[in-house]
């Protein structure tokens, strides 16, 4: 990249001349069911196809399990467990004596881990009457003969029965995912058996909760909201695989699960209780997305046709904030939670620009005006992006989602400066620097970075901000959207360099923007993407560095972000200026890499990390040299 003003960048930072308010909100969690998010990922829930609903034809992930020759296994549709679990695994037993069984070998492997206690129950019935015994195990895969950890279970009758267990490993055994579930009888017989399920110790322990490593990655990040349950999952491809909320309640085994949009089935283990459990675990507050009667397959209705739908949302945000004595805070409570939630944030449906109907402004109107009757209160987020003037009313903020390349990224961190300050309030949910797989890498994070200082400069305006996807299994076929901001498998899970920016930023956020006046800066050609090319545009002088400050009144601090996009290092005068002097103890949080594509992976995930550090500043004016491929946080005490 060629690099134009050669003079040394100066920045003028003045403490007397703060300017707005910036939004505690600014940083918060997009999720949903994509790339394995949910089931194999922070849903802690180790077995995988827990209810044989994955594939009508084939019991997929469950194989026979047998110490001799013998047995048999096949999806039997005529027996099962109930109506929302309309199948189960038929387990034939030819002879007695001849231990033979069921084998699940989970989300790519099933996690063990020393000194560990494992939960879980499933559901069976036999074709006689009296004891049925079962050892239920954890054990090495078909060439691993090791037994990790076993446990008796017994019960008495044919009918169906709910078998509970624990397994507990030993200290001295490896940490490996090669492993699988199995349960096994020694009895002559038929059985069947129905829901089953296996969890490992939870974040907090909360039940049906989350994978603990992936939420401390998440907790780190100090996340202002949630917002659920995500973007296609929530329209589904049509109207029978929408994300029915309802059907999401209660016991696993009477949970139907229903097909994702992303090529697979989704469980349902992940339900709104448990996503309103992850905020209260994590201390943010949800935004709710409510289905709006769209469909991906441009499926939608309007009028009279869509009261059923406004209805449902009505009784969501009831389940979510109504009290003991309304049907759905009832609801709740019996479900285990009779405290309600927070919610301030009602989004109405997701990503509906894409909605050629034009039917949109009419339905959103009709979600606005019953939603805002019943709940005043409320925020209301229109996703259509430019149409949010609706009868009786305005929303009250647009959903704006960007997915760029780093030059790109780096070219729209001026996208807010001249927006309507008397428009409506915006949340970018959904966004992020599209290089690398399957999760970013560095010049990424440059992008990233750059695009952020962007949007705390016009955190009046934006108020909200998430990156999307949040979540990666990297085993093959994991995997259905790249550039992911964490990755995981069955036993380990990292950040990649985005996830570190996101930290770095959220982390370190004042209460009050600063301006900085800049001279000097660097400058580069922006890098075009194929489309540009195609159309004969030429590329653009953009920025080579960028920056922003804000200034936190309590701790008495001011954050100063830069972010150097050059292939050399950078020296920047900075001369902060004011009634407030400046302490000589500083800190220094610097992100850097040798190269663009440089990464973390699962076998390398602490490649780049942020490294702090004690500096000394020699009075209110100095300067500071910036790595090459760098971002830094450099917090200032304010005397």
């Amino acid at each position: 990249m060629s690099v134009f003003a050669q003079s040394t960048p100066s920045m003028a930072v003045n403490l007397d001349k703060v300017g707005h308010e910036v939004s505690p909100m600014l940083y918060g969690l997009m999720t949903e069911e994509i790339n394995y998010a949910y089931d194999g990922g922070i849903y802690a829930e180790i077995i995988r196809n827990r209810s044989f609903q994955d594939d009508r034809n084939n019991p997929v992930h469950w194989s026979l399990f047998s110490e001799k020759q013998g047995g048999t296994i096949k999806l039997d549709h005529k027996t099962f467990l109930n109506r929302n679990n309309p199948v189960s695994l038929m387990l034939d037993v030819p002879v007695s004596e001849n231990i033979t069984g069921i084998a699940n070998d989970g989300f790519w492997g099933v996690p063990v881990k020393p000194a560990t206690v494992y939960k879980g129950f499933f559901y069976a019935k036999a074709d006689f009457d009296g004891d049925h015994r079962f050892s239920v195990s954890i054990r090495g895969d078909s060439a691993d003969p090791t037994v990790y950890a076993t446990a008796i279970v017994k019960k008495s009758g044919a009918d169906w029965n709910k078998y509970s267990f624990e397994l507990t490993t030993k200290q001295d055994i490896k940490p490996t995912s090669n492993a699988r579930f199995v349960i096994t009888t020694a009895q002559k017989g038929r059985y069947w058996f129905s829901v089953t399920s296996l969890f490992p110790p939870t974040f907090r322990n909360t039940p049906n909760g989350n994978r603990p490593d992936i939420m401390q990655l998440l907790s780190d990040m100090k996340p202002a909201f949630l917002r659920l349950p995500g973007g296609n999952f929530l329209e589904g491809g049509k109207f029978s695989s929408r994300y029915d909320w309802k059907k999401t309640l209660g016991p696993l085994e009477n949970r139907p699960g229903h097909m994702g949009t992303w090529g697979y089935r989704a469980s349902d283990g992940m339900g709104l209780l448990e996503y309103l459990r992850w905020c209260e675990d994590l201390n943010m507050e949800p935004l709710l997305a409510v289905f709006a009667g769209y469909t991906l397959g441009g499926d939608h209705l309007e009028g009279a046709y869509l009261q059923p739908f406004i209805d449902e949302a009505l009784d969501e945000i009831e389940y979510v904030i109504g009290d003991v004595n309304t049907k759905w805070g009832a609801q709740r409570a019996k479900d285990g939670h009779p405290k309600a939630f927070p919610l301030r944030y009602i989004e109405i449906g997701n990503e509906d620009f894409f909605d050629r109907s034009g039917s949109y402004k009419e339905r959103f109107a009709q979600f606005y005006k019953a939603i805002k009757t019943k709940y005043p209160q409320m925020t209301i987020i229109s996703t259509s992006g430019k149409e949010f003037d609706v009868p009786g009313g305005k929303a009250d903020m647009i959903d704006d989602h960007y997915y760029r390349n780093a030059s790109e990224m780096e070219g729209m961190s001026t996208q807010y400066d001249d927006y309507d300050r008397n428009g409506p309030k915006v949340i970018v949910g959904e966004w992020a620097t599209r290089e690398g797989s399957p999760t970013p890498n560095f010049n990424a994070a440059l992008g990233d970075a750059a695009w952020l200082t962007g949007l705390e400069r016009n955190s009046d305006v934006v108020l909200m901000s998430c990156y999307a996807p949040l979540f990666v299994n990297v085993n093959p076929g994991g995997m259905q959207w790249k550039s992911d901001l964490i990755g995981y498998n069955a036993l380990n899970s990292y950040g990649s360099p985005s996830y570190y920016v996101q930290k770095m930023f959220s982390n370190h956020l004042g209460d009050k923007y600063v301006p900085i006046q800049a001279e000097n800066i660097p400058t580069q050609f922006e890098t075009l993407n194929e489309k540009d090319i195609a159309s004969g545009r030429k590329p653009r002088k953009i920025p080579a560095m960028f920056y922003v400050a804000t200034k936190d009144s309590k701790k008495k601090l001011l954050y100063l972000k830069l972010v150097n996009t050059q292939n050399k290092a950078q020296k920047v005068n900075i001369d902060i200026t004011g009634t407030e002097q400046i302490l000589p103890a500083a800190t220094l949080v610097e992100l850097s890499a040798m190269y663009p594509e440089a990464t973390n992976s699962i076998k390398e995930p602490t490649n780049i990390v942020p490294v702090k550090s004690d500096i000394r500043i020699n009075g209110n004016a100095f300067t500071r040299e910036l790595p090459a491929y760098s971002i830094a946080v450099i917090v200032l005490k304010i005397k």
